[in-house]
């Protein structure tokens, strides 16, 4: 006999909302892609998008942006906030994360880029926030801004680094994966 399976839900207008999405789908994209047809946090969401003449970027987009953020700070131990396949931004579960996207994304720094490891050198060393990291990379030089990024994007999409989710952490701010996971790795 099959188990029916819940269905998502799919209207969501608070944290604890979006906690239970995520849980239930498992996987999903944080914004909407025209690409693939996966579930997304923007999508279910039911918050009214900016309207003309409303100052900031709206509630919807308010949520959104934050709730990436705060699902991994306040579920650390059942949210996970990264970058999957083709740099794009996810929420999984942990579960998740262990079965099946961890096995299939992690790869190890010496696989990386030259640029990526330099990062990853000076992650390695400290927690740092990305204007800091960029700064110290870069020296200045921002033609290296894009290199810079990719970079950036490899070493969380393979699994080395990650947004810490201290919840006093209010900018990006990155950590070695296996200093905030150390049991998935």
């Amino acid at each position: 006999m099959m188990k029916a399976q819940s269905k998502p839900i799919t209207r969501v207008r608070t944290l604890e909302q979006a906690h239970a999405f995520v849980q239930a789908v498992g996987l999903c994209l944080v914004f909407a892609d025209k690409k693939k047809a996966r579930p997304n946090l923007w999508d279910v969401v039911d918050l009214p998008e900016k309207q003309p003449g409303e100052k900031g970027w709206g509630r919807k987009i308010g949520a959104v942006w934050s709730w990436k953020n705060q699902l991994p700070a306040v579920y650390p131990d059942e949210i996970f906030y990264g970058k999957g396949a083709g740099g794009k931004t996810v929420l999984m579960t942990l579960a998740y994360l262990r079965r099946e996207h961890y096995p299939k994304f992690h790869r190890p720094v010496a696989a990386c880029s030259p640029l990526a490891r330099r990062i990853y050198e000076l992650v390695r060393i400290e927690p740092l926030a990305t204007g800091t990291l960029r700064n110290a990379v870069l020296k200045g030089d921002k033609s290296l801004r894009p290199a810079f990024t990719k970079a950036l994007i490899e070493l969380q999409v393979t699994l080395n680094i990650v947004r810490c989710n201290a919840p006093e952490i209010t900018s990006d701010t990155w950590v070695r994966f296996t200093d905030q996971y150390p049991s998935l790795s």
